[in-house]
């Protein structure tokens, strides 16, 4: 089937014939029609199949006729991150070459005068993330009904990640007979019933198996230590031994690692760039172009990066990190192997990420191959130490999180037999990890902080139980003594 048979209309079948493209993925072939056809759709396809045109392609058909008016816009397309909505525009600049129409961007990072001109003028189509979309609506600066299609992209993404207020929202303030349009490369049963809230007697269209990956791209497996350098080293290992290796992203599960990461690959060599979400705009749009046009050859990002993002010819996907969520796999991997390219991916395993791996193939159905020997079966020493030691500091999200400054402490190394036993004996020290109260005397026993405040807790409690007698009237049987000062009175 050719695009002329689903029903597009002759300027967009022109821009699309520029463009290069003679046959529709199947995603595309299924739903174009019914979206022309006004029905509410649910769309369920592997990442790289053309999600983006298959309502992008049938909006501007219907757009072509009618007008917006100030601060009404058409049409609607939700997405959950910036660089997803700034895509999404590209694709109707490039598709609507032939139209008329005016798109508006509204996500953080941007000016929020440049947006207010815009919606001022009067938009078809407004690409929007979520927060940035109501705030705007909350100035005052936007009206949402006359909007005749809503577009949730990654809509599992969308719903599953603190979402769902927000797009409850949004629904409510957009006429209830409107057409709503589903897409995604996952949808877990939880996340279905979630939707039947938003479409009104949808078409399904499931062109693969949920949570499958791409036939073209190739995955390998690599074991690892869970010591970052050794890690890193693997890393760099790995990507000079690939024969056809032109680019890739790298994707890391921490913020914090990623700048560490960034800083280790240019310092032996590699043209990289960052990204990852505590950027701002700018260098976020910057970092992405740099790659686009290969200026860098490797992108190490977070999962702001694995989501529907459309970067030609990717060839390779590293995963630094085992993601931790197995549907987040489906979509790192996606971002190679697109468009029918073939791809390959490579995931760095640590004995600690054995269950997320176990999680990754149960989803996807398939065994991923090992390149080398697999994985230990028993956790290492290590890993173990290392899971206790940052359960004991409050984990990566209390202090490596969002614009947190921790820092892991070196691990001891053990020194050899004879070694120590020229060394001549330390006076015993506390153990530096563990924050304890003061000596009260010289025979007290330091306390752990968590068992004191436990300790305060249960004798808190106690005393509450305890029966003290009858409770006093006022003030007691004393009397303060600021009461009985004497007091010298003014003469009148």
């Amino acid at each position: 089937m050719s695009f002329d048979q689903l029903g597009l209309s002759p300027k967009v079948l022109a821009a699309v014939e520029a463009t290069g493209y003679t046959t529709p993925t199947p995603i595309q072939e299924q739903a174009i029609p019914h979206v022309l056809a006004k029905r509410d759709v649910l769309g369920i396809a592997q990442t790289g199949t053309g999600k983006t045109a298959s309502f992008t392609l049938p909006m501007l058909t219907r757009l072509e006729t009618g007008r917006p008016r100030a601060r009404m816009p058409r049409t609607l397309i939700l997405e959950p991150t910036r660089e997803l909505a700034a895509q999404v525009e590209e694709s109707f600049n490039r598709y609507g070459v032939n139209h008329k129409l005016s798109v508006a961007l509204l996500i953080g990072g941007l000016s929020f005068g440049d947006q207010d001109a815009k919606l001022s003028r009067g938009v078809d189509v407004l690409i929007a993330t979520p927060g940035r979309l109501l705030d705007h609506f909350e100035r005052g600066r936007l009206l949402m009904t006359g909007i005749e299609i809503l577009v949730i992209d990654e809509a599992d993404r969308m719903l599953d990640m603190g979402f769902i207020p927000d797009i409850e929202k949004i629904c409510k303030l957009i006429p209830p007979r409107r057409q709503t349009l589903f897409f995604s490369a996952t949808m877990p049963p939880e996340i279905q019933r979630l939707v039947s809230q938003f479409l009104n007697d949808p078409v399904k269209i499931e062109v693969a198996k949920p949570s499958t990956t791409s036939s073209n791209i190739t995955q390998n497996l690599i074991a690892c230590s869970s010591d970052h350098a050794e890690k890193r080293d693997v890393l760099r290992r790995s990507i000079r031994a690939e024969e056809n290796f032109k680019n890739a992203i790298v994707f890391c599960n921490r913020k914090r690692d990623i700048g560490t990461l960034h800083r280790s690959l240019e310092k032996h060599g590699f043209k990289a760039v960052a990204l990852h979400g505590d950027m701002d705009q700018r260098a976020r749009m910057q970092a992405l172009d740099q790659f686009k046009t290969g200026e860098a050859q490797l992108l190490v990002a977070s999962d702001v990066a694995a989501r529907g993002l459309d970067i030609p010819a990717v060839s390779h996907v590293f995963n630094y990190d085992v993601p931790i969520h197995a549907e987040d796999y489906v979509h790192r991997i996606g971002r190679t192997g697109r468009a029918g390219l073939s791809g390959i991916s490579i995931t760095l395993v640590a004995p600690s990420d054995k269950r997320y791996l176990a999680a990754i193939e149960k989803l996807t159905g398939q065994s991923i191959p090992w390149t080398g020997e697999p994985v230990a079966q028993g956790e290492a020493e290590g890993d173990r130490a290392s899971r206790g030691e940052n359960r004991a500091r409050g984990g990566d999200r209390n202090r490596g999180g969002r614009g947190g400054r921790g820092e892991r402490r070196p691990e001891r190394t053990e020194k050899p037999a004879a070694e120590r036993a020229e060394q001549p004996p330390k006076a015993a020290e506390p153990a530096p990890r563990e924050r304890t109260e003061g000596h009260k005397h010289p025979g007290h026993k330091p306390q752990p902080v968590h068992a004191k405040r436990e300790n305060d807790r249960d004798r808190k409690r106690h005393n509450r139980d305890q029966d003290d007698g009858p409770s006093p009237v006022g003030m007691g049987d004393h009397v303060p003594q600021f009461l009985l000062k004497p007091v010298r009175l003014k003469s009148v």
